[in-house]
């Protein structure tokens, strides 16, 4: 899929039944029509029913994002199909972890970068780093890019989560909002 000026990344949230097969159908069913996965993630979301939350981000025109989407409901499997890009109750986040080899004030400039990002420090020796640093893709962006210079040896991203904020999000999704309370705020 080329871009033109029309193309814009979207984030579609998925919800399907856990079973065999059914992450290879939605993947192909890109792959096949040679729409590009920018990002991807999946996990169990509720045992007791089955269900798996897939998030995708694809870029595409608005009429492409709207086939991709009702290409989707077509599979037996996938439930729902959401474009969670410009929901005002969505919440997008990923999560990196972040190596970077540094010396003498390298070290310290790459600590004083991870502390304006709140970047933690889950491991360290006296040659290296290992930051966590979670936000918006273009957060994480521009951490990995501040650290570059500084001198990043690896990453490793999770692509893009999402869910929706309130008491009515399970439902959106298929959950039960009643059973489960609203978060406290941190």
């Amino acid at each position: 899929m080329t871009h033109s000026a029309r193309s814009e990344a979207r984030t579609l949230a998925i919800l399907v039944d856990n079973e065999p097969g059914v992450l290879a159908r939605v993947v192909g069913l890109f792959s096949a029509r040679g729409y590009n996965i920018e990002s991807l993630t999946v996990a169990e979301t509720d045992t007791a029913a089955h269900t798996s939350r897939i998030t995708v981000v694809t870029r595409g025109e608005p009429a492409t994002i709207d086939q991709i989407k009702s290409q989707l409901d077509r599979i037996v499997s996938v439930r729902q199909v959401i474009d969670v890009t410009d929901d005002a109750a969505g919440v997008l986040r990923e999560l990196a972890l972040v190596k970077v080899r540094s010396s003498g004030q390298d070290r310290i400039e790459a600590l004083r970068v991870a502390d304006i990002f709140r970047a933690k420090v889950i491991d360290t020796t006296l040659e290296s780093f290992i930051f966590e640093v979670t936000g918006a893709s273009e957060k994480v962006d521009a951490f990995i890019d501040l650290m570059r210079p500084i001198g990043l040896t690896e990453i490793s991203r999770t692509g893009v989560l999402s869910i929706h904020r309130g008491p009515h999000a399970d439902r959106l999704m298929g959950g039960d909002a009643e059973r489960s309370p609203e978060p406290l705020a941190s």
